[in-house]
């Protein structure tokens, strides 16, 4: 499982490489790097936009919705105070306004993990990541595998 707290975009797009088995020299090509300059990737936490964007094209996978995951459950802390602090401003930014989040099944794996292992409870999740109590037990009637742990 990623660990959304502490990425490490090296290490996971290393564990995609081996999961789809792509040779060495089709990565050097499409990268245009060498096979020291891959290997130096691995060992980095982090990688500039293009080369990540570069990744996700050859290997078939959105590394960025890492990150995007990593937003969703680290900086919703702040959204509270974001909101006081824009009340009745009009924004009239030119980048685009999403409207809503959307949570992908690591997430939902992520917190339905954290609450059957007993490391937070229901009620944690809700406060810390601000997720709505109705989406919380739609996900548990859902897809908790392991429903005696999180009972709360």
């Amino acid at each position: 499982m990623i660990d959304f707290k502490n990425i490490h975009i090296g290490q996971i797009i290393e564990k995609r490489v081996h999961e789809t088995n792509i040779d060495m020299n089709r990565i050097c090509t499409f990268l245009k790097s060498t096979p020291e300059e891959v290997e130096q990737m691995y060992t980095s936490e982090s990688i500039d936009s293009y080369t990540l964007l570069r990744w996700s094209k050859l290997l078939e996978y959105d590394f960025f919705r890492v990150y995007s995951q990593h937003i969703l459950l680290f900086s919703s802390v702040h959204k509270e105070k974001r909101s006081e602090k824009n009340k009745g401003k009009n924004s009239s930014s030119p980048l685009p306004q999403f409207r809503k989040n959307i949570y992908t099944k690591e997430i939902i794996e992520f917190i339905l993990e954290s609450v059957n292992s007993g490391e937070k409870t229901k009620q944690d999740i809700i406060n810390i990541y601000h997720i709505p109590k109705t989406t919380l037990y739609k996900w548990f009637s859902k897809y908790n595998a392991n429903p005696q742990r999180a009972k709360d």
